[in-house]
């Protein structure tokens, strides 16, 4: 059923959606759910080749409409352009997903200076740049709705030893959505976020772990469903939250993966390594015990 689209079709007909980091792995799920229920979507990434293949891949598959704009999220003018390209094409836009992102496992002190400033800028200070340039449009307009979805992760309110840079950034963006959900609900305008967990997509995993490091390190074993994210599950809240389905959901957080943060947070949760045998044995020490 994970595997399987949620929504009824033509959910998201005449919505146009802006998913940044749409031209591959995760963004790329998300713009082809989009699509499929009927959405126009504009991607956007650095990369305007791998975005245009992107763009006549989806279209192809889904029929939907799709416009490829290339966008450096860290930089605002930029952002106004591709706000703009998306209204001369599509006349609106009725959701932004800020989904780009970047990251380095390492220890921080192997960091220089610049590539925390890199993950830094990509993800927070591009989330802002979108969300405001966005944001003030459908404030001047006076839209009567729109939606700011953004992609945080569960460090976010943990921290995390080795992704501090992108720690760092996805608190930040995980603050701004819960303040502007205050602030901009007055306007109409709904702001959520999604952490996921681990939803393996190969560019960005191979980059993160390269070589045997991906087998060494075996998310599912420190997932108490066992099993990593599939693609569908995570486009299919992404969608839901996107929608007017969800049009009472603000300020919100959804967590998708299958329990691994909660694993990871509980005191005793180290006692999953403990065999039955020894369980056993235990149980027998404390009922003797009870009997002396």
């Amino acid at each position: 059923m994970y595997n399987e689209p949620m929504l009824k079709d033509n959910a998201l007909k005449g919505k146009t959606y802006v998913v940044t980091g749409g031209g591959s792995g995760l963004g790329k799920a998300m713009s082809t759910y989009f699509l499929q229920l009927g959405a126009n979507v504009v991607i956007s990434s650095r990369n305007f080749e791998k975005l245009q293949n992107t763009a006549n891949e989806l279209e192809t598959l889904t029929g939907g409409k799709v416009l490829p704009v290339q966008c450096d999220v860290r930089h605002y003018e930029e952002v106004e352009n591709m706000l703009a390209k998306a209204l001369e094409t599509f006349g609106k836009v009725d959701g932004l997903l800020n989904n780009a992102a970047g990251n380095f496992i390492s220890p921080t002190e192997r960091l220089s200076a610049n590539a925390f400033d890199t993950v830094i800028d990509i993800v927070l200070k591009g989330s802002k740049n979108c969300t405001l340039a966005f944001g003030k449009h459908w404030i001047a307009e006076k839209q009567e709705r729109a939606t700011v979805l953004n992609i945080v992760t569960t460090y976010a309110w943990t921290g995390s030893a080795y992704v501090v840079p992108s720690a760092t950034a996805k608190a930040g963006v995980l603050a701004m959505t819960r303040s502007l959900a205050v602030e901009w609900a007055k306007y109409g305008i709904r702001t959520n976020a999604i952490a996921p967990g681990p939803f393996p997509t190969k560019g960005a995993w191979d980059r993160l772990l390269p070589g045997d490091l991906q087998e060494k390190f075996d998310f599912k074993k420190k997932i108490p469903l066992r099993r990593v994210g599939e693609h569908q599950e995570l486009a299919n809240l992404a969608a839901y939250l996107m929608s007017d389905f969800s049009s009472y959901i603000n300020g919100e957080v959804v967590t998708i993966d299958g329990g691994e943060w909660l694993q990871g947070a509980g005191e005793m949760n180290m006692l999953e390594a403990v065999p039955k045998e020894m369980w056993d044995m235990l149980e027998a020490m404390i009922r003797s015990k009870k009997r002396s």
